[in-house]
């Protein structure tokens, strides 16, 4: 019963649930931006490719 009372009592969990969330925003956060900056110079390639292939090249 005391080890139940520790473990209750301790902050280990609660601290280790909230780096995993703080982890989670993050790895959102780069997922998002990563894909944006992707679709965005998506566009530009897209273009120059066409412009080169018009050029002969």
């Amino acid at each position: 019963m005391g080890a139940v009372r520790r473990f209750l009592q301790s902050e280990d969990g609660p601290t280790a649930v909230e780096y995993a969330v703080m982890m989670a925003l993050l790895l959102m956060t780069c997922i998002v931006t990563i894909k944006s900056v992707g679709d965005a110079t998506s566009g530009i390639w897209a273009n120059n490719n066409t412009k080169l292939s018009e050029a002969g090249f």
